[in-house]
């Protein structure tokens, strides 16, 4: 009887794999890039949390402001800019202009105009009788403006538009001497009433602002508050008052030196 032959032991490279061996086209266990990255805790503490919210992209031109700095300057685009009206005046004897330029103004542009706007007003503003008066007050609205506009802080371009020029301070411009012309204007106005009296005739009624011994008289109304003295007649080139003898109605005389001459006022008291 013959002894069976054991089957053959499966060859390398035919039958099952090995165990442990990889299945026929994977890669060998820990072959480089392949599964998932190994976790590396140095890395990870070096590695900077993500923000906390998306930031803002670059705002572009007639874009709306970022989110938190509410509305953009109308002029550059900067922010941030606050709501705000700068006023001017103009004064043409007889009619007036009334000026106003609209924001909202970042520092830079709303200081600039506002410099700009009282410029302006200083020089053209004062020509006519309502102008004296408004355009002071025109000046004084802009200052609580002004104030909005210096607590703002140095502003962040928003668009390609440039910012206004803020040129000099204005006590630094000639505009500054603006603020003489109202002075210069009352200073006519009572030189001119005072030499009232170099004019007057006989007839008219006068009113002396000063004292007896230096008087300071002009011409007012004769039917007004004002009116002190009558005056019944002018005696031209001398100081002598005796020379109002020939004007028996006057009571009192007032004399106003020219240089080495002057005239007599001769006067009597006003009845109301």
């Amino acid at each position: 009887m013959s002894t069976p032959t054991p089957p053959p032991s499966p060859s390398p490279t035919h039958g099952a794999p090995t165990h442990g061996a990889p299945a026929f086209g994977a890669p060998p266990v820990g072959a480089p890039g392949f599964g998932p990255p190994a976790f590396d805790p140095q890395a990870a503490a070096q590695t900077p949390p993500p923000p906390p919210f998306p930031l803002p992209p670059q705002q572009a031109f007639g874009a709306p402001a970022p989110f938190g700095y509410g509305p953009s300057c109308r002029f550059c685009g900067a922010v941030p800019a606050v709501a705000a009206t700068i006023r001017g005046h103009q004064g043409l004897l007889v009619i007036m202009r009334f000026l106003k330029l609209q924001g909202p103004f970042c520092r830079t542009c709303g200081v600039a105009a506002h410099r700009d706007m009282t410029a302006r007003s200083l020089w053209q503003g004062w020509w006519g009788i309502g102008s004296m008066l408004i355009n002071p007050i025109t000046m004084l609205v802009n200052l609580p403006n002004r104030a909005k506009i210096n607590k703002l802080p140095e502003p962040i371009p928003g668009a390609p538009g440039r910012p206004m020029a803020p040129g000099k301070p204005l006590f630094r411009r000639i505009a500054v001497l603006g603020f003489l012309i109202p002075a210069l204007i009352v200073g006519v106005i009572v030189l001119a009433a005072q030499q009232d009296a170099d004019f007057a005739e006989a007839g008219d009624c006068l009113e002396n602002s000063g004292t007896f011994s230096r008087p300071e008289v002009s011409v007012v109304d004769c039917s007004g508050p004002d009116a002190d003295y009558d005056l019944v007649g002018k005696v031209s080139g001398t100081s002598d008052t005796k020379r109002c003898a020939v004007y028996p109605e006057a009571t009192i005389s007032f004399v106003k030196e020219q240089g080495s001459t002057g005239y007599v006022l001769c006067l009597k008291r006003h009845r109301r």
